[in-house]
Parts: C-alpha cells; sequence; structure tokens
C-alpha cells in the first residue's frame, strides 16, 4: 500500500508576495484550490493589503481561509509550500543571472520552511529554478520528489499554444513537451511528440522547422514579455496552481517539471526537468521518454550547462 504524506487541510502557503506569488494566490482562488491560504511576506502591511484585496471577492468564489504573515511559525500543518520569494528576471537578464541573490534568500529560509512545515510539498518557483530546486534539495535531504521545481511546465504550455497556432488543434489536445533547463539551453522531444495518437511530425503540414519554430517563441517568449511589460507572472501562476492542485487531489498527472536526476539517461548531481508523474507525495516516478541521439545531445547540453553554477 502506497503510504501517503497527511494531508487534512488543503492548506497551502506561498513566500514572497510578488507579482508572481500574488498572481499565484488568485489563480488558486479562482480554482477553489485550498481550504485555507497562507500569504507569508517580510513585509507583513503588504501582505496584509494583499489578503484585505482578495477577501473582497470571496462572495463570488469558494470560501478560503486566507492569513497574511511575516512569521514562519504559521506554516505549521502546512501541506504545499510554494516559493517565489527572490528577484525578478530584468530587461536584458537570463534567469542564470539571478543565481547569487536568489540562492541566498533560498538558502535563508529554506531552514525555517523545515522548521515549521517538516511535512510539507515545497515547489520552488523563483528563478533560475533549476539551480534553486538542486540547492533546496540538498539543503533539505528530504526524500526525492518532497521538494521539485516549476521547470518547463511553463514552457511547455507556451510550446503546445505556438504548436495549436499553428495546427489549429485545441493546445490540450497536444502532446508534446519542452525538456532541459528552464532557460536557454531547453530543448523541445520531438521524438516523442504526439497529437491524437499520431507523431507530431507526420500530421500533414507539420514538418519539423515548423515545430522548430514554434519552440522559437517558446524559449524568447519571457524575453519579449519582459522587454514589454517587466514581469511575466500570469502564465506562471497559472502553471503552479494546477501542480498544487494535481498535489491535493492526489491527480497522478505527467509535467516536465525540475527534479534532481538519479540516473536519467545517465545523468545525475543537477535538476532539470523531465516528464513526472505528480501525486500526494509530489514527485512520485520519473518518466524516461523516447529521445532521439540528437535530442539526448540536448539533454547533455543542459546538464552542463547547469553543471557550471552547481
Amino acid at each position: 500500500m502506497t503510504k501517503y504524506l497527511k494531508f487534512d487541510t488543503n492548506k497551502v502557503a506561498i513566500i514572497g508576495c510578488g507579482r508572481v506569488g500574488m498572481s499565484t494566490a488568485f489563480a488558486l482562488l479562482q480554482q477553489g484550490i485550498p481550504n485555507e491560504l497562507l500569504l507569508l511576506s517580510r513585509s507583513k502591511e503588504k501582505a496584509e493589503g494583499e489578503k484585505l484585496d482578495l477577501e473582497h471577492g470571496l462572495s463570488f468564489l469558494k470560501h478560503t481561509k486566507i492569513k497574511a504573515s511575516e512569521s514562519y511559525e504559521d506554516l505549521k500543518d502546512t501541506d504545499i509550500v510554494v516559493f517565489t520569494a527572490g528577484a525578478p528576471q530584468k530587461t536584458g537578464e537570463s534567469r542564470l543571472d539571478l543565481i547569487e541573490k536568489n540562492k541566498a534568500i533560498l538558502q535563508k529560509y529554506i531552514p525555517k520552511i523545515l522548521k515549521y512545515a517538516p511535512n510539507s510539498i515545497i515547489i520552488i518557483v523563483s528563478n533560475p529554478v533549476d539551480i534553486l530546486t538542486y540547492e533546496a534539495y540538498k539543503i533539505a535531504g528530504l526524500p526525492k520528489g518532497r521538494i521539485f521545481g516549476s521547470g518547463t511546465t511553463l514552457d511547455t504550455s507556451r510550446f503546445r499554444f505556438h504548436l495549436a497556432e499553428q495546427m489549429k488543434i485545441n493546445p490540450k489536445s497536444i502532446h508534446a513537451y519542452i525538456l532541459g533547463e528552464h532557460g536557454d539551453s531547453s530543448f523541445p522531444a520531438l521524438t516523442g511528440a504526439v497529437v491524437g495518437g499520431q507523431s507530431l511530425l507526420s500530421i500533414p503540414d507539420m514538418t519539423e522547422q515548423k515545430a522548430l519554430a514554434a519552440y522559437t517563441k517558446t524559449r524568447d517568449a519571457a524575453y519579449k514579455i519582459i522587454e514589454a511589460k517587466g514581469a511575466t507572472y500570469y502564465a506562471i501562476a497559472t502553471a503552479t496552481a494546477k501542480l498544487v492542485e494535481t498535489i491535493l487531489i492526489d491527480g497522478k498527472k505527467i509535467f516536465p517539471v525540475s527534479i534532481p536526476l538519479h540516473s536519467y539517461y545517465g545523468h545525475n548531481g543537477v535538476s532539470l526537468s523531465v516528464p513526472c508523474v505528480i501525486g500526494r507525495n509530489g514527485v512520485e516516478q520519473t518518466i524516461e521518454i523516447k529521445l532521439s541521439w540528437e535530442e539526448k545531445k540536448m539533454l547533455q547540453k543542459s546538464v552542463d550547462t547547469l553543471k557550471k553554477y552547481l
């Protein structure tokens, strides 16, 4: 019999009340996912303001208990901690430019999470998500799967959207992943991409060139959005809310999330995105999907890129 972690409150905590954190809170409330929502910020005044703004919409939503705090003691009995604290990516920066400042923030707060919410599942959303996920994994020493990063869940959604534009098919019917780094060394896993039971590249009018054009739009999306409006937050919030929901309902759905690798195509000692089964224990299984020789080289490139910063 599978031994599940104790889940009986559906309490979710968001650490960091910036644009990503609060967009995630809004997405969670809109979908009626948590019973309790904790907003944890170094500025209690800001958290209280965000709490009140959210509460004013509760008459239209499922009732949720919302609490604002600056104390990590309030993490007690939290089922899922969503870590969004950190400096945002600015125009002209890559995600890897954020390493030192955001690693320092992570190193400060992960021990506090473990002290007051030792049984929680931790989802790292802050960038560079792969580096921070591996750092959190090393600090925490928790069983594999209890800490993972949002990884290329958003990249994959972007990729499916751009493929859907070309194919005039609902993106939900496209099963294609972006894997590797959540960043410039990511890659599209086209060998295993499927639409309606057919290989993506066997679909009429779909070519590898068109698929790679969709990937280019995906890879460059964050830079374009940041240049236009300063930050990305709506789509990652929606993706994170779906991860949270999947854990709480033991959904056993597959997402490409960032997880420390243990002999995945021979790779170890790094965290990056591969397809994973998400359930009540966090990441419960990694799926070693079929990759071509060229895609294995691209996976190696992502591994090498990230290991430079570990």
